[in-house]
């Protein structure tokens, strides 16, 4: 019998020990969850959090969510998630995004240029690494020569996801990649945000559902109001943060939703410094239509919406600061279904 396809992600921010981290991966692999989900921004890197994972638990895949494609070269990459699915044996998911301006050049010191195009090499390269064929390639960004994995991964062809928002990446989701990895995903606008990628897919002679849609929704299932309350005001605080603290693309993707107004306002507020009032910008609409917080019930009944809208495996993330008790409840209530 097969289930509905679900996943989670874990923040590697998030100021959560090792073994919440072990607690939550394992009653996500107890609960047939597909994957589980890390990331790497000024916490954790993602590789080493998941090595660890891999030991602790026996059937969930794992994937980065998602390693930028500014920080380290494709050959490196290709040898570190190779090196993943050996000691998983067979579950490493490749998650790659090339992240923004404000990350990539001011924490990384790196020149955040041609996002698009250098992710298409480096997609290419890891491709080509990882059949354990010598790699010569003259790129645009990349050249090399006489390159080859001295250890291959066990999947004949590791799963590669791409975090993509505009149109030209969403078009190289489609061409390219085995999912799509959307943040803060309006579940009433996702087949507008989703057509480039779907006309895309077609174009290169793929079916749209060859490319899982894998949004990462926050999530809170519960039945204590308190606790329902105060992931509410994180989601808020979570919002606002990247509308109006992570450049332009969070901005430009809320108001194509219909937000502008919001957010003209928030990003006032933000600029003066007013971090309380531009979290209040953030309206009950914005939070219903985006979240999944709530009881148990009101959770599953928005799971169930974000997949009629093509979602094919929600991630469940969690608001920031939730403790080791609520993940595992907000877990429990969502686990996959048989479908």
């Amino acid at each position: 019998m097969t289930t509905e396809r679900m996943a989670l992600t874990f923040s590697s921010r998030d100021n959560n020990d090792d073994d919440d981290l072990i607690a939550v991966a394992q009653a996500a692999d107890r609960l047939g969850y597909e994957s589980f989900w890390t990331g790497e921004s000024w916490g954790r890197d993602a590789f080493t959090v998941l090595t660890m994972l891999a030991c602790h638990t026996e059937r969930i895949g794992l994937g980065t969510g998602i390693v930028t494609v500014y920080s380290r070269t494709p050959g490196l990459v290709a040898q570190s998630i190779a090196s993943l699915d050996r000691i998983s044996n067979g579950r490493a998911i490749l998650g790659l995004g090339s992240s923004g301006r404000i990350v990539i050049e001011d924490w990384h010191g790196v020149k955040f240029d041609h996002p698009v195009s250098r992710t298409a090499e480096y997609i290419d390269i890891i491709r080509l690494a990882l059949s354990g064929e010598r790699v010569n390639y003259e790129g645009r960004f990349y050249n090399l020569k006489r390159f080859r994995m001295g250890v291959l991964p066990v999947q004949e062809r590791v799963p590669i996801y791409v975090a993509s928002l505009g149109k030209r990446n969403l078009e190289l989701t489609g061409r390219a990649a085995d999912g799509w990895l959307p943040i803060w995903t309006h579940r009433e606008r996702l087949p507008e945000v989703k057509e480039p990628l779907a006309q895309a897919a077609q174009s290169a002679g793929r079916q749209v559902s060859d490319v899982t849609t894998a949004p990462q929704i926050l999530s809170c299932a519960s039945e204590d109001e308190a606790t329902v309350s105060a992931a509410v005001a994180q989601a808020r605080s979570h919002m606002a943060f990247y509308i109006g603290g992570m450049g332009t693309y969070y901005y430009d993707l809320f108001c194509r939703y219909g937000y502008r107004d919001e957010c003209d306002r928030l990003r006032t507020a933000w600029a003066e410094g007013d971090r309380a009032r531009a979290a209040t910008c953030i309206s009950d609409e914005m939070v219903n239509n985006i979240t999944a917080i709530g009881t148990p019930d009101e959770c599953r009944a928005k799971m169930a919406r974000f997949r009629s809208s093509g979602v094919d495996m929600p991630i469940v993330a969690f608001p920031h600061g939730s403790d080791r008790d609520t993940m595992l409840t907000t877990l429990e209530a969502l686990a996959p279904a048989p479908a």
